[in-house]
């Protein structure tokens, strides 16, 4: 079988373009893993997903230990024969969810005691459980147990919050079980203190892992801050590793943080953005909502390929939107899961050819110059 490995195939400035190797395929990088939250990427069949150009998707350790249970996915031959999804799946540890119950969860050393949100009933979730439900899921990539630190927090209360994140992601790693072509990712934490995410490397790389992902961004902090984080925080990490940007991002997150030297990322942003009508562009962000496409006979993006952009005009996706059809949330979604396939191959490509600030660049100015109205 495949053995778990990350190969950097060419560079241009800080960022990279790769190659990871797993028991489910290879993923080019850099590389956007759609959400598959619950098991399926919302408003999207697997194969419309992998039309879109994804060769990995993500899977979330809290939804599926409480509905429908790791243990019935794992009698079902797996989360990929689960939900036919045949290629690589990474599954967040929970850890983000947990963080996000607030007055609803108790953590101690031990790990977070917190009520489900389907039932009220007590649930425990520890990084030795977190990573055992992982593997009955059958995770390609696994995600160490942590705590999403929260934003703002002193220096002090995020120290205290990383620490028991390391000591935490050493667990985690004891707790995981080594195959072929399956690796496992520690979480840098540390908000937005350099000296504290010095640290946090320094920990998970003494421990090992066949790859590092940077947590505790983009929970408020703003691009700015975000940015300055990753300037200092991916050096820090081995360079023959893959670096994921956990929960990023909007398009122009994506483009700084790859030129910052991240690999992988994911967020919710496309699905739900295009279950609510807006969707992106080359030339930025379209409210099809609006009233203004009501009349319109264009395309979202007459250079998109996707089937919202090829089979159907502005005026039609307004109206599916108006009339609350589920097929506008189908078609929104598959058009902005693939215009962020369409800027990762874009990114990709850049690399491999060492023009990517001059692909920043076209891009910044293609963003500023906006959506063309109508006429």
């Amino acid at each position: 079988m495949t053995a778990f490995g990350f190969q950097v195939e060419a560079t241009s400035g800080a960022a990279r373009a790769g190659r990871v190797s797993t028991a489910h395929g290879e993923i080019e990088t850099p590389v956007f893993m759609p959400v598959g939250t619950a098991g399926t990427v919302k408003a999207m069949l697997p194969g419309s997903v992998k039309a879109t150009g994804a060769s990995i998707i993500l899977g979330n350790t809290y939804h599926l230990m409480l509905r429908p249970g790791a243990e019935r996915v794992a009698s079902l031959g797996g989360l990929h024969r689960f939900m036919n999804w045949p290629g690589p799946i990474l599954t967040d540890s929970g850890g983000f969810q947990v963080m996000s119950l607030a007055g609803l969860r108790r953590l101690d050393e031990d790990g977070v005691t917190f009520a489900s949100h389907i039932d009220g009933q007590k649930v425990k979730l520890t990084p030795e459980s977190s990573t055992e439900i992982q593997d009955l899921l059958d995770a390609t990539i696994t995600m160490a147990f942590d705590e999403c630190t929260e934003y703002p927090a002193p220096h002090q209360k995020a120290a205290e919050s990383m620490r028991l994140s390391m000591r935490w992601a050493e667990r985690s790693r004891n707790a995981f079980r080594a195959r072929a072509g399956y690796g496992q990712f520690g979480i840098v934490q540390g908000s937005t203190f350099e000296d504290l995410r010095q640290e946090s490397a320094e920990a998970l790389t003494g421990i090992g892992f066949e790859g590092y992902a940077i947590g505790g961004l983009a929970v408020g902090e703003g691009q700015d801050e975000m940015f300055q984080a990753l300037d200092f925080t991916t050096p820090m990490l081995p360079a023959d590793r893959p670096r994921y940007l956990m929960g990023v991002g909007k398009p122009g997150d994506l483009v700084g943080a790859v030129m910052r030297g991240v690999d992988m990322f994911d967020c919710v942003a496309p699905t739900r953005s295009g279950r609510n009508g807006q969707c992106f562009t080359r030339r930025g962000t379209v409210n099809l909502r609006n009233a203004r496409h009501r009349d319109d006979p264009r395309p979202l993006d007459d250079e998109c390929a996707c089937p919202a952009c090829t089979d159907y005009s502005r005026a039609y996706l307004h109206h599916l939107i108006k009339a609350k059809e589920i097929l506008a949330a189908m078609l929104m979604s598959w058009h902005n899961l693939h215009y962020y396939q369409q800027l990762m191959r874009g990114m990709r490509a850049a690399i491999l050819g060492d023009t990517l600030p001059d692909f920043a660049e076209s891009f910044a100015s293609a963003q500023r110059a906006g959506d063309i109205p109508p006429l």
